[in-house]
């Protein structure tokens, strides 16, 4: 008997230390995420299971946000990014970054301007191709605004679908998670199947 319970407790702590180690993983390097909307289409598809770097941005205390040793490097424009959604913090959000702290973004009948230069898109889809005018909506004429320090200013690939730094404004820094690097899983719930081409895409 004593035997059987050093076997049990042994298991236990394998258990219980595998857990932790899982748990710190998941806070200070690498988590994972399911995407469940169409924000990011064509990049991110509903039903992508992604993977997200969150050390590349720097060790933050997961309740203050503040750095702890190590503090990374900024987001670069055009990365795509998991954020915490400023307007209810119990949701993460993930959009691609389009202004850095200084720039000045705006945007004239759907193109988006970075400091006066139109911002090279290659990801984006349209799928509206009406064009609203900025006292009706904010979607396709916007700004100029410039992003205050410590900040940035997000959207989504899916551009006339995306509900992004437009409608809610700037994206605190420190709320930065991580970086989306890599496609793990795909299902598609519409047709009830494994997308397989798209297991460990890259994503840009």
């Amino acid at each position: 008997m004593p035997d059987l319970w050093e076997k049990v407790w042994d298991w236990i702590k394998s258990i219980v230390l595998a857990l932790i180690l899982a748990l710190f993983i998941r806070t200070f390097f690498v988590q994972a995420y399911k995407i469940p909307s169409g924000s990011m289409i064509p990049t991110l598809l509903i039903g992508d299971h992604i993977l997200v770097n969150k050390l590349v941005y720097g060790i933050k205390n997961p309740f203050t946000r503040e750095p702890l040793l190590y503090k990374g490097r900024l987001p670069k424009r055009q990365e795509i990014v998991v954020f915490i959604y400023p307007r209810n913090r119990k949701l993460d959000f993930i959009k691609r970054v389009i202004g850095l702290p200084g720039d000045i973004i705006e945007i004239r009948n759907k193109k988006v301007f970075v400091n006066g230069k139109p911002l090279n898109e290659p990801y984006v889809q349209h799928t509206d191709p009406n064009i609203y005018p900025p006292e009706v909506s904010p979607r396709d004429n916007f700004g100029p605004v410039k992003v205050p320090p410590g900040h940035i200013f997000v959207m989504g690939d899916n551009r006339d679908e995306s509900y992004d730094s437009r409608f809610w404004g700037f994206v605190p820094l420190k709320d930065v998670k991580g970086k989306a690097f890599l496609i793990y899983f795909s299902w598609d719930p519409r047709h009830f199947h494994i997308r397989w081409r798209r297991i460990g895409k890259l994503i840009h």
